[in-house]
């Protein structure tokens, strides 16, 4: 832990954003540093144009990758395109507006020419495509898809762009990798054969924030936070959901205070994150202080329910005056509990989703509710096309990222949507009268009350590579901190894909082992029913498991 985690940013702290928007225009990214070439994975392209990994001829490749994807997939129909606060992302954005015009591309931009969520977008492309034959899945054409300029909770240094598909979530691994090589051999080519336009023909205005909030009421029970007088306060982290926190409360006439309503691209109004740095994690206690300490302080809350969201908005942070800033894990095991007992025209086969490295709280959550469990590999990717047919009536991942069904069982967003999971608090507030870290005792006491926790450790090029193409047969191990292992996995039961790593599972406790994409180490995620005693032994005994495989 930094030691000024948790305390306001100082002026020495923030980023230089003149000079960082000169390095996006002026950098010439060296092609023989892998760190400098387009990286284009399931969050997008990310970097800061201070290291050459983002930067204007990046965004140039990238674009025109996209448009050569939409045009091998039979695409032609608008690109819905949003951005958020951070510095890279109005540039970005110009970048990407000059490549679809020079290739004869409608663009849907902001009527307002305001920041846009990632979900807003989603939600867009969803809503377009759902009035074509075939739906958001078929084949039409005229299909639309997106892209949204955003590097999401990443310091303010940090630029990202990603690509969303027809389905309107996150693109799969056969969509970015195809897009990445692409870009890279227009970044080898000297950019030849990118085409660039100022023109604003094909340019067209949307309304991504008045459409969005009018159809909350779809997704989330508006009228019963209204008529019980919920009081809340919604922190947008200097985010994209300023404007939509503003509008939510005018249109629906909620007790909602914008707790912070400042944009400013260097995020100085922020608390420091746990190792010191600027970043906008509203799962993070330590990013959210201020908000934690106003509503759960010792000065008592003027809110029954505080939420927050990182930049794009795909995340969500749940404050509450009992408990403080909520663990992501355990709100999702409240919020799948109300959800399927309180959505009576959901599918009554429609699944539960997690992420393999999300609590074991769900399992047992779901499993007393007799419904299907649906555990995946991480990335919220893979619940899009349950999203989409209804198969799936929540996704979730313990990063504090999740979306769920429209109330009459129809999809709502297929990727991450932090508006709406904060407002389910509320929800859950208003319909039961209790907060949700209330109702996650009540469940604490049912089901246990596991502890979690992830460490990570050392691990060159070659382990890593050798940790993603583990077999379950090269774990020796039987026994975890004294209890019999159950299952060792490399591909997740829900969908039967590669973990891209291992998990081990006893009775009362798991972990599971897996790779850092950016840095030297690998990241070992562990919960235990037992204890915190028992947990430490877990992560022990993990990894003495992983590093023997490892060698």
């Amino acid at each position: 832990m930094h030691p000024r985690a948790g305390q306001p940013a100082t002026p020495e702290d923030l980023t230089d954003i003149p000079a960082l928007l000169e390095a996006y225009s002026a950098t010439v990214p060296n092609l023989a540093d892998p760190g400098q070439r387009v990286s284009f994975g399931t969050s997008g392209h990310r970097g800061s144009a201070f290291d050459g990994a983002f930067n204007e001829a990046h965004i140039l490749a990238t674009t025109q990758a996209i448009v050569d994807y939409r045009r091998e997939q039979g695409i032609n129909g608008p690109i819905f395109i949003g951005r958020d606060p951070h510095a890279l992302s109005e540039p970005a954005e110009a970048t990407a507006l000059e490549v679809l015009a020079g290739n004869r591309v409608t663009v849907k931009v902001d009527q307002e020419r305001g920041f846009v969520p990632t979900p807003s977008v989603s939600f867009a492309i969803l809503e377009y495509n759902k009035q074509l034959p075939g739906g958001p899945e078929g084949n039409d054409a005229g299909r639309a898809d997106g892209i949204v300029v955003t590097p999401s909770h990443n310091p303010p240094r940090d630029g990202g762009f990603k690509y969303n598909p027809p389905t309107g979530g996150p693109a799969d691994t056969d969509a970015t990798s195809w897009i990445a090589r692409r870009a890279n051999e227009y970044l080898d080519a000297n950019l030849a054969g990118v085409l660039r336009s100022t023109s604003t023909e094909l340019v067209e205005s949307h309304n991504y924030l008045g459409n969005y909030v009018a159809a909350l009421p779809e997704v989330i029970d508006i009228e019963a936070i209204r008529n019980a007088g919920v009081r809340i306060g919604a922190d947008p982290m200097g985010g994209a959901s300023v404007a939509y926190w503003d509008r939510i409360a005018d249109v629906h006439g909620l007790d909602l205070t914008v707790v912070n309503p400042t944009i400013d691209p260097a995020f100085g109004f922020m608390t420091l994150d746990s190792d010191g740095k600027i970043r906008m994690d509203c799962s993070s206690p330590s990013a959210m202080a201020s908000l934690v300490d106003s509503v759960a302080g010792a000065g008592g809350s003027s809110y029954d329910i505080a939420t927050g969201n990182d930049a794009d908005s795909d995340r969500h942070g749940i404050v509450t005056p009992d408990a403080g800033l909520m663990n992501p894990n355990h709100y999702l095991a409240v919020a799948i509990e109300y959800l399927f007992s309180h959505r009576e025209n959901w599918p009554q086969e429609a699944a539960v989703g997690k992420t393999l490295v999300s609590s074991s709280m769900i399992d047992r959550v779901v499993a007393r509710m007799g419904r299907n469990l649906m555990e995946v590999p991480v990335g919220f990717k893979w619940f899009v096309p349950g999203l989409v047919n209804g198969s799936v009536g929540f996704g979730g991942e313990e990063s504090a990222g999740a979306s769920f069904l429209r109330r009459n069982g129809q999809v709502w967003s297929t990727d991450k949507d932090g508006i709406i999971a904060d407002l389910l608090a509320s929800e859950i507030k208003a319909t039961t009268g209790k907060s949700p870290s209330e109702r996650y005792r009540e469940l604490a006491e049912e089901l246990g009350a596991p502890q979690y926790k992830r460490i990570d450790a050392p691990a060159n090029r070659e382990q890593k590579e050798r940790l993603k193409k583990l077999s379950a047969n090269d774990v020796e191990a039987t026994e975890l901190a004294g209890e019999k292992i159950e299952s060792i996995l490399t591909e997740a039961p829900g969908n039967g894909a590669a973990i891209g790593g291992v998990k081990v599972t006893t009775e009362n406790a798991w972990f599971a082992a897996r790779p850092s994409g950016t840095e030297d180490k690998y990241k070992i995620y562990a919960e235990s029913f037992n204890g915190a005693d028992h947990l430490e032994k877990v992560l022990e005994e993990a990894q003495v498991v992983v590093d023997g495989v490892l060698g």
